[in-house]
Formats: structure tokens, sequence, C-alpha cells
């Protein structure tokens, strides 16, 4: 017998795309570890990186809007002006940065998000060097 819990489903890059990662942090940034909190760093994470990769965002860039968020907590990473290099991606996750502000969460929240945020840098890191290695670009490597 198996006492481990089952694993979730598989889901496709596009049933990812259509998860509400707003809601998944309203629930999951001031939980206690459970599955609140599982689903945010899983399934969030996952789906926040399939659509920020599809609107062409950098990891790099993730990754320092965390350490902002980290820094300065999300009130002030949500009032940034452009808060990733494309507009579209930062007016999507201004909305996430906002979503955590209305929590009472503090600087828990705060870190907890700057955590998440750090997350989805790497999936979105894994997920173009795998597109990398599958489709290497053709012709003479660029010079350094």
């Amino acid at each position: 017998m198996n006492d481990a819990a089952p694993h979730p489903p598989a889901r496709t890059d596009d049933e990812l795309a259509r998860l509400d990662v707003t809601v998944l942090l309203r629930y999951g940034l001031t939980a206690e570890p459970g599955p609140r909190r599982t689903a945010l760093f899983g399934d969030g994470a996952a789906a926040a990186a399939v659509v920020l990769d599809r609107l062409g965002t950098e990891p790099r860039s993730v990754a320092f809007l965390a350490d902002t968020v980290r820094a300065g907590g999300l009130t002030h990473a949500a009032e940034l002006p452009e808060p990733l290099p494309r507009r579209e991606a930062a007016d999507l996750v201004r909305e996430w940065l906002r979503a955590g502000t209305e929590l009472v969460g503090g600087i828990a929240a705060d870190d907890t998000a700057a955590t998440w945020l750090r997350a989805v840098a790497t999936v979105i890191e894994v997920k173009q060097l795998t597109r990398l290695r599958s489709h290497p670009p053709s012709g003479p490597p660029e010079p350094w």
C-alpha cells in the first residue's frame, strides 16, 4: 500500500496559462505551509512562467523584480512604473503584485512573494534552456 499523496494531473502550457495567478497569490501568500502554498509554488509558478515566457520576458527581469520585492516590499514594487520591461508583462505582473498588497501579510508576505518570483524566474529559464537544447540555433556560434 502506498501512503504517498497522489500526484496532481499533468497540465499543458495552455491549461496552466488559463489559471488565475492572482487568486493563487491571494490565497497562497499568507497561507501557512499546506495546499494553498503548494498550489502557489507549483501550478501558480508554472502558470506565471508560461504566461511571462509567452510575452517574451527574460528570467533575469523576473529575478530582479524578486530582489526589488524582497528589498522594498510588494507595495513598493506594485508602484513601479515598469516592473518588467515589456508593457503587457509589466501590466500583468503589476496586477499580481497589487493582489499581494491587498493582504495583511507584512514582511512575511513580501518575502514569500519574492521567493515565488524567483521560482517563476527559474521556471522561465528552464523552459528557455529546454527550448534552446531541442531547437539549437543554426549557423556558427556568435563570437564573445
